[in-house]
């Protein structure tokens, strides 16, 4: 088997990469209420939004509120269209519609369709939350009275990871433009007649050295970042629900590799779930060999107007090539070609010329994605030399090979690291999970609202270092159960690793993590203790079994589980814990429906804890779960942000930067 390894890329390419963000284009697509195109009704209208952003304890709670009005003369239903967020669970939608407040019950999706139809044509006050596949969650609320109101809340649980020392959380609301029937079929009102707010409540156990929400700025805030504290609010005043909201918070320099673990545990006779956060202070020491590149870029239609904006970067990027490095380009729609053809030096001479063919490049046709992987593995499989394979894409494969099962079988053939790069919050993540974790590399989103340089500063260590082969972890004295995949394959430089699982009696419990480091075996442990009894995090069980769901999907989308076997262990974990998913939907009804339908409270239930829980900590700073104080883990400081490797900028960091580059001229467009 070929190994092929991800090595240093380009040197000073920072400055080259601003140049890149001057020219690009914008989705035409974003949050709001929706209206089938030719209706004779006016659209619904966003009177306000308001969101609240609570970051604590590893993860974040968003709850976003919403008034409609209906400007017609005769009641109208309002659907809304609001982008997936990466892991996200949806825990509660309320609707207040009058003097009427209805709330949300989890059950399966075809019975929440049917109810839901029922009610809303009864002219009874209902709503409905469904998850849209990969692209969106939707939401139906019946009836918004003729020239009135209707309120909608919903909120919606994440782990966050800290990479690099820097968090970062984003509130989608930028469609990625990949769902053609959908934007045929509907027309999109994302304007905000009245205010449109964000507020952001942190805290951290750890020190924070600096926050930045870029192109936002704070009307009011309370800074306290030294003791862990920040709240703010930013507001924009009949705004659109086209841009995503991005925040950064900066952890204080050499912090020390650790292992938290936030559990949850409603008595002693119930199972407990926990979220392990685990930020390896790993010595990995930069790469200074040459290296091999190939770029495979989409340049389907659902690609139209960003692929000249790539093109660009590539150009950038080979000015700054050393001439011994070589490059190969592989562009790929309705077919792959590698325009190429071969290996090519990466000589002032043959830089110029190739900058000159590469901004013939335009987009067009379908998206034939396995047909470009397997062009560019059938070519390097016979090389000895170290090659690094970036793909950039939406993901929205619908010509050629589209099964994720098939990917997986081509990529099992190598051992090989892709590095996806992936374009727009409606883009397809199940099946980039799939090629990235399959080849054992990794795979990002970027919001075009995000800090080029930040990005770039946070993903170039990665490729530009040594990582952790083979790594594995194991818990020993306390049995847990239903984890998070223990063959974590590869840990990169400054990665945070985000773990779930379950437990059922309280101990003392050993964490065992093994792994390769440049040829030799490293095992790094700890002890700790399970609790009998926590009830401060809930939410933790709704996350756990939310990475429950995933895991299932990649089985299925891998092929090492049928179908019907994964939909059910879905729809089980939905039910069991409230979640929506492809197989569950939330219903929004009142008491007396409920009970009418036979359907039990137990969201309310649920709520009720995690509402108690959420005040509580309110009042309180950050708890530190970090339980390997008095025996260390790691005996390496975390990385710092942005430190290391001399200089040197990733692919990965490039593509970001390409992708974040394709909002600039939008936005200026959009000002124009």
């Amino acid at each position: 088997m070929k190994k092929i390894f991800s090595l240093r890329f380009f040197k000073r390419i920072l400055f080259s990469v601003m140049i890149i963000c001057m020219a690009a284009s914008g989705n035409v697509w974003a949050a709001g209420t929706l209206t089938p195109t030719g209706s004779y009704d006016s659209p619904v209208q966003i009177m306000d939004h308001s969101v609240n952003v609570t970051i604590n304890n590893g993860f974040a709670i968003t709850r976003v509120t919403q008034t409609f009005f209906n400007p017609n003369d005769r009641d109208l239903e309002a659907i809304y269209s609001f982008p997936l967020p990466k892991s996200a669970s949806l825990s509660e939608v309320t609707i207040t519609i009058g003097e009427k407040i209805i709330e949300g019950e989890v059950v399966e999706k075809d019975k929440a369709k049917k109810v839901y139809e029922e009610e809303r044509d009864k002219g009874n006050e209902s709503g409905m939350a469904e998850k849209n596949s990969y692209q969106d969650f939707r939401f139906y609320v019946s009836p918004v009275k003729a020239n009135d109101k209707a309120v909608i809340t919903f909120v919606y649980y994440q782990p966050l990871e800290i990479d690099t020392g820097m968090g970062r959380y984003v509130y989608p609301l930028e469609a990625g433009g990949t769902d053609d029937a959908a934007e045929r079929f509907w027309t999109s009102n994302s304007k905000v007649e009245g205010m449109f707010s964000i507020e952001v409540d942190m805290k951290s156990a750890f020190p924070v050295r600096s926050v930045r929400a870029p192109g936002f700025n704070p009307v009011t805030s309370a800074d306290n970042i030294a003791n862990g504290e920040y709240k703010a609010r930013y507001e924009s005043p009949q705004g659109s629900l086209n841009r995503d909201f991005v925040f950064y918070y900066k952890l204080q320099d050499n912090l020390p590799g650790r292992v938290e673990v936030i559990p949850y545990k409603a008595s002693k006779n119930k199972p407990g779930s926990f979220m392990m956060v685990i930020t390896p202070g790993l010595d990995l020491k930069p790469l200074t060999n040459g290296a091999d590149y190939i770029f495979v870029l989409d340049k389907s239609g659902s690609m139209d107007g960003k692929i000249q904006t790539l093109a660009k970067g590539v150009i950038q990027s080979l000015g700054k090539m050393r001439p011994e490095d070589r490059f190969r380009i592989i562009t790929f729609d309705t077919n792959a070609r590698e325009i190429t053809k071969h290996w090519i030096s990466a000589t002032r001479e043959n830089v110029e010329d190739w900058s000159n063919r590469i901004m013939n490049i335009h987009a067009d046709g379908s998206t034939n994605l396995y047909d470009a992987l397997d062009l560019c593995l059938e070519d390097i499989k016979n090389d000895d030399r170290a090659t690094s394979v970036i793909l950039v894409t939406d993901g929205v494969t619908n010509t050629g090979m589209v099964d994720p099962k098939e990917f997986h079988k081509l990529l099992q053939k190598y051992d090989i690291r892709i590095f996806g790069f992936l374009m727009g919050n409606s883009a397809n993540w199940p099946l980039i999970r799939v090629i990235c974790e399959t080849s054992g590399g990794f795979y990002a989103g970027v919001s075009n609202s995000d800090d080029i340089i930040g990005q770039i500063l946070k993903a170039k260590n990665k490729i530009t270092h040594e990582c952790l082969h083979h790594t594995t972890w194991k818990i020993s004295g306390v049995k847990v159960y239903d984890n998070t995949d223990q063959n974590l394959k590869k840990v990169y430089h400054g990665q945070q690793l985000v773990l779930f699982g379950r437990y059922d009696k309280a101990g003392r419990a050993t964490l065992t993590i093994n792994a390769r480091l440049t040829g030799q075996d490293k095992t790094y442990t700890t002890t700790f203790d399970f609790p009998e009894t926590d009830t401060d995090n809930p939410e933790i069980e709704r996350l756990w079994a939310l990475n429950q769901v995933e895991q299932t999907e990649l089985l299925m989308n891998t092929g090492q589980i049928n179908p019907e076997t994964g939909q059910g262990r879905i729809r089980k974990l939905g039910l069991e814990n409230q979640l929506v998913t492809d197989e569950t939907s939330m219903l929004v009804l009142s008491d007396e429906s409920f009970k009418e339908h036979g359907i039990k409270r137990n969201n309310k239930a649920r709520l009720a804890l995690e509402h108690k829980a959420q005040a509580k900590r309110t009042s309180q700073p950050a708890k530190n779960y970090r339980v390997d104080r008095s025996k260390p883990a790691f005996n390496f400081k975390v990385p710092s942000f942005g430190g290391g490797g001399g200089g040197a900028v990733d692919p990965m960091g490039l593509l970001i930067a390409i992708g974040l580059g394709i909002s600039a001229l939008a936005g200026y467009r959009r000002r124009r």
